[in-house]
């Protein structure tokens, strides 16, 4: 793999570029506090605008690491959401993305639009031979998700994930080759 770091991407409505420390407002009110976005997640919403800052400086000193891979999601000049490799494997050269953006921009095609983007990133610029994505079953607007960038469903972890309100979750694992990637026109 040949890591080049969480470079912008732009696509047709977004801009998907590195988080800053001044993103902490955005992503606090946008959708880090908000318990609809968090519900299957592994991490509770944050009580304070100092918790997304400190998770945002923290986030923005890993940008230095080339291997290293977290965008915001910006649609219409706002931050709304993330979308990151939440996973890696320079061996087996896969990588797992995950994403979350706030409920208020929900069924628009936004995060789809997004991991087309960052997948096209990762097969073509880094190299990576697999990319997957993992969702909790009962929430299947992820798995449209994944359904949308042309992945294909492999099966099922049973209760493989702990939220961060400690409920463990059965997992869907959907996956995609290099070779099978359909680039847009």
């Amino acid at each position: 793999m040949n890591h080049k770091g969480t470079q912008t991407i732009k696509t047709q409505r977004l801009m998907l570029r590195p988080f800053t420390s001044d993103d902490a407002p955005a992503m606090f009110c946008n959708w880090a506090n908000d318990p609809r976005v968090t519900r299957f997640l592994t991490w509770q919403p944050h009580g304070t605008l100092e918790v997304t800052q400190g998770i945002i400086d923290g986030w923005c000193a890993l940008y230095a690491n080339l291997a290293y891979y977290h965008w915001g999601i910006e649609f219409e000049g706002r931050l709304i959401g993330g979308i990151s490799v939440v996973r890696q494997s320079d061996y087996d050269e896969v990588a797992e993305l995950g994403y979350c953006i706030g409920a208020d921009f929900w069924g628009r095609g936004i995060t789809a639009e997004a991991a087309k983007a960052v997948i096209n990133y990762l097969f073509f610029e880094v190299g990576v031979h697999r990319v997957e994505i993992h969702h909790a079953t009962d929430n299947p607007a992820s798995g449209r998700v994944a359904e949308k960038c042309g992945l294909t469903c492999e099966g099922l972890l049973r209760s493989r994930s702990k939220t961060g309100t400690g409920e463990f979750k059965d997992i869907r694992v959907w996956g995609i080759l290099r070779d099978e990637w359909k680039t847009e026109d």
